[in-house]
C-alpha cells in the first residue's frame, strides 16, 4: 500500500469537516508541510509487521455446506483442520463462529459486505484449541457482523434455525453454534458474547454457554463490537466439555487489551461432581417478572431448578439489586457509540490501544464498508446513525457516563455477590419466538435485539455468567443463567454441572 499525498480538494473537503475555515494559500502551506511527514511512512511499507502464528495445516480447506450436509443452516463453511496428536481435546471436533480468524478459510461475519475476505492468521483461541488436540471442522453462522440477538439479520439464506423447532429463532449471535452443537453435529464450539450472544443461543437452542469474565479468554484475531464489552468463550452439550474447553483457551496471550490482572484457575473441571453443601444462590428478584417480556413458564422453570439444588447441599435466597433493571440504559450507552466508533468507523480495529492488529482483515474491511455501504444490516445501520448522532452531537458525554455508571453496576452485583456465591436467572425471560415472515423495520429491529435484557447487564460489569438448559416448556429449551463473581468460574461451572444433574 503506497501513500499518496492529499490534493489540495481533499484538504479543503477535510478543512471543511472540521470547519477550520482555511483559504487556498493556507491549504497549499498546509500540503506542503505534510509532504515530508508522509514520506515516512513509505518506511513502514518496507518494515514487516508481526502476525498471528498458523501452527497446523489445513488438512481439508473445504466448502461451503448445503442440503443434509446442514440441517440446522448452522453451518457457513465445512473444512478440517486437524491438531496436535494429544491433549486434552484430542478426538473432539469444534466449530468456530464465524467472526473469528482461520487461516485460508473464508470469513464472512454475516453479511455480503465480508464476501471474498480470507483471513490469513489464526486467532490465538483457535491455536490454543489445536494445541489442545481438537480438530476444527468448520466455521458456523452469524447474524450480520454478530449485532443481532435473536439471528434475523444473517447472510446468506438460510439463515440457522432452533433445532427444536424450525419455526422458530436459535438466538443470536452465535445462532449456527449453539445450533449445531445442540443438533449433535458437533462437539463443541466456539461463541462471542458482547450483549449475551453466546448465552442467548445457549438458552434458546438448548445446549450449555459460557461468558466468562472479561479478559480472562483471549479476544485477539476476532472481528469485534466494542472493546470494552468484547468476549468469546465456549459451548457444548455438557458442563464438562465447557470446562475443558475453557481450560485449553483462558489465560493472557500478551495481545489483547482487555486482558487486565487476569486470574486463571488451574482446572476449570476439577471436582464438578461434588455436592454444593454450604453454597448460597441468589434469586436475582429483578430477572424476572419483567414487564412486557417475562413468560411465567420460564420464570416457574427457574425457580424450580434452583429449589431441587438444596437437594444437593445449597441454600437459596431472593435477593434483589435495583440497578439490574438500569443496566440495559448503560449497555445502549456504551453500545452505540462504541461500536459505531470501533465496528464502522474505526474499520474494525479502532484505534488508541496496544496489541496485535489484523491489518489485512482492517484493509479489506475498510474498503469493503465504504463500497457496500448499503448491505449493512437493519441493525448495524439503526446502530451507525444513532451512535454517530450521539456522539457528534452530545460530545460523547453519554457513552462516557455509561462507562462511569459501569463501575458502579459492577459494584452492585459484587455487593449482592457478598451475600451469595452466585446469582441466578433466565437467560432469557422467554422461551425461542418464532421467526416474523416479511418482517417490518420495526419488527425486524424489535426482534433482534428484543432479548437481551437479562444477558447484556453482565457484558458490562464483566462477571462470568453461563446458561445451562433446565427443562422444556411447549417444546422448547428454557435457559438457567448462573453469574458469579469475577475470575470465580469454578464456582459457576460447579452450580452449572449441579443444575445439569437435577434436570438431566
Amino acid at each position: 500500500m503506497a501513500i499518496h499525498p492529499p490534493s489540495l480538494e481533499i484538504l479543503a473537503q477535510i478543512s471543511e469537516h472540521f470547519g477550520f475555515e482555511l483559504d487556498d494559500a493556507e491549504l497549499s502551506a498546509f500540503a506542503d508541510a505534510a509532504r515530508p511527514v508522509l514520506d515516512g511512512y513509505r518506511r513502514l511499507d518496507e518494515l514487516a509487521e508481526p502476525q498471528l502464528g498458523v501452527k497446523y495445516p489445513r488438512r481439508d480447506p473445504g466448502r461451503r455446506p448445503s442440503g443434509a450436509d446442514n440441517p440446522c443452516h448452522g453451518w457457513t463453511w465445512k473444512c478440517s483442520i486437524p491438531g496436535a496428536d494429544s491433549g486434552p481435546l484430542a478426538g473432539r471436533t469444534v466449530a468456530v463462529k464465524d467472526n473469528v480468524c482461520l487461516a485460508g478459510i473464508p470469513m464472512l461475519n454475516g453479511s455480503p459486505i465480508m464476501e471474498g475476505y480470507v483471513p490469513r492468521e489464526d486467532a490465538t483461541v483457535v491455536t490454543r484449541l489445536l494445541d489442545a488436540g481438537a480438530e476444527i471442522i468448520g466455521k458456523t453462522a452469524v447474524p450480520a457482523f454478530c449485532f443481532d440477538g435473536a439471528g434475523v439479520t444473517g447472510y446468506p439464506d438460510p439463515q440457522p434455525v432452533n433445532p427444536h423447532d424450525p419455526q422458530h429463532l436459535p438466538g443470536a449471535s452465535s445462532a449456527g453454534s449453539g445450533a449445531v452443537v445442540a443438533n449433535a453435529e458437533v462437539d463443541m464450539a466456539l461463541g462471542g458474547d458482547q450483549g449475551g450472544s453466546i448465552r442467548l443461543p445457549a438458552s434458546w437452542s438448548g445446549c450449555c454457554g459460557l461468558k466468562a469474565t472479561h479478559g480472562l479468554v483471549p479476544y485477539t484475531g476476532i472481528f469485534p463490537i466494542e472493546i470494552t464489552l468484547d468476549h468469546v468463550g465456549p459451548m457444548a452439550r455438557t458442563v464438562e466439555d465447557c470446562a475443558a474447553m475453557l481450560n485449553a483457551i483462558a489465560g493472557p496471550d500478551g495481545l489483547d487489551p482487555r486482558q487486565m490482572g487476569v486470574k486463571v484457575h488451574d482446572d476449570y473441571g476439577r471436582n464438578l461432581d461434588a455436592d454444593l453443601k454450604g453454597l448460597r444462590i441468589g434469586l436475582l428478584a429483578e430477572g424476572f417478572g419483567i414487564p412486557g417480556k417475562s413468560e411465567s413458564d420460564v420464570d416457574d422453570a427457574v425457580r424450580a431448578t434452583a429449589h431441587a439444588l438444596t437437594k444437593a447441599g445449597a441454600t437459596v435466597e431472593e435477593i434483589s439489586v435495583p440497578m439490574h433493571r438500569d443496566a440495559m440504559s448503560i449497555w445502549n450507552a456504551i453500545a452505540l457509540e462504541g461500536s459505531t466508533y470501533q465496528m464502522v468507523t474505526g474499520d474494525a480495529m479502532g484505534s488508541n490501544w496496544q496489541g496485535h492488529y489484523s491489518t489485512d482483515l482492517l484493509d479489506f474491511y475498510g474498503r469493503a464498508r465504504r463500497a457496500r455501504a448499503q448491505d449493512f444490516s437493519e441493525t448495524v445501520k439503526l446502530t451507525a446513525l444513532a451512535g454517530y448522532y450521539l456522539s457528534e452531537h452530545y460530545n460523547h458525554h453519554y457513552y462516557a457516563k455509561a462507562q462511569n455508571l459501569r463501575r458502579v453496576l459492577r459494584a452492585r452485583y459484587d455487593e449482592a455477590l457478598e451475600r451469595c456465591d452466585v446469582m441466578v436467572l433466565p437467560t432469557t425471560p422467554m422461551k425461542a419466538v418464532r421467526r416474523p415472515e416479511d418482517p417490518d423495520l420495526a419488527t425486524l429491529l424489535g426482534t433482534a435485539l428484543g432479548n437481551i435484557i437479562n444477558t447484556a447487564p453482565f457484558d458490562v460489569s464483566g462477571h462470568p455468567a453461563m446458561s445451562v438448559p433446565c427443562g422444556m416448556s411447549e417444546g422448547l429449551p428454557v435457559g438457567f443463567m448462573i453469574v458469579g463473581r469475577r475470575w470465580d468460574e469454578h464456582t459457576v461451572l460447579r452450580v452449572a454441572a449441579g443444575c445439569q444433574a437435577q434436570t438431566g
